[in-house]
């Protein structure tokens, strides 16, 4: 066999592309290893993640767990699937619930980066990971509503790309603000004030700015942050609300 022909026949390197196991060890199962991995990453981020350590915390070895999960890259691609399992998407709804469900589903998906904020740093590199079932299952159902919403098939998918795209960019930039927060000891209250005097110095010589900021004084930063987000969702509503007229 030529060089060629053993790259053409190379398997992918995904879970989600080789046979399942028909039967798994009864002591240990991929459920279980998953769910551990997934409590090891919100507790101490990426970084600690490793089939070492891993292992330790389930007390056994890091070979066992081999015998459910290839390598690291395939237990992140399972484990992303995993939080995406946690996401409230709506049922298909017609022309006049499109818009509610889409909403509902954006703030489902950020909540679901701020609770995992580890997820920000690994969405690039989980290999095939829009064949896990519960990828599967939120992009069939968001595609359902820009069908029901009336876009033509052509532009339906592109339409849940845009709003995609906007959640999970203002969700990572949240999460790894919020991750830089929690290394910090302190609540966003104490992180805020305490920033202030260097704040009041970068701004002197920026009334526009100064202005914008100083109106922001006082109020709760996690609700500040929800009307962001919910602002910038809206807006690309407003605009696949205006394509839907148009077209």
């Amino acid at each position: 066999m030529s060089s060629s022909e053993q790259q053409t026949s190379a398997p992918v390197p995904s879970v989600w592309a080789r046979p399942r196991r028909q039967k798994e060890q009864p002591a240990l199962s991929q459920e279980q290893i998953v769910a551990a991995a997934v409590r090891l990453l919100d507790a101490e981020g990426i970084e600690a993640l490793s089939m070492r350590r891993l292992g330790t915390e389930m007390g056994t070895a890091a070979t066992s767990l081999y015998r459910h999960v290839a390598n690291k890259d395939e237990l992140i691609e399972l484990v992303v699937d995993e939080v995406y399992g946690e996401l409230e998407l709506p049922e298909t709804t017609g022309p006049d619930g499109w818009r509610e469900a889409l909403a509902h589903s954006g703030h489902s998906l950020r909540g679901m980066v701020l609770r995992h904020p580890w997820v920000a740093s690994v969405l690039g590199q989980v290999g095939l990971a829009h064949l896990g079932p519960n990828l599967m299952r939120m992009s069939e159902r968001m595609l359902g509503m820009a069908l029901a919403a009336g876009f033509p098939k052509a532009e339906a998918d592109l339409a849940m790309k845009a709003v995609m795209s906007y959640v999970l960019g203002a969700s990572t930039s949240e999460a790894s603000y919020l991750s830089l927060l929690a290394r910090s000891g302190r609540s966003e209250t104490e992180w805020l004030e305490s920033l202030v005097p260097a704040s009041q110095q970068a701004l002197a010589d920026h009334p526009l700015t100064q202005d914008h900021a100083t109106a922001w004084q006082g109020k709760d930063p996690g609700l500040l942050r929800e009307e962001i987000f919910d602002y910038g969702l809206q807006r690309i509503l407003d605009g696949l609300a205006t394509r839907l007229d148009r077209s």
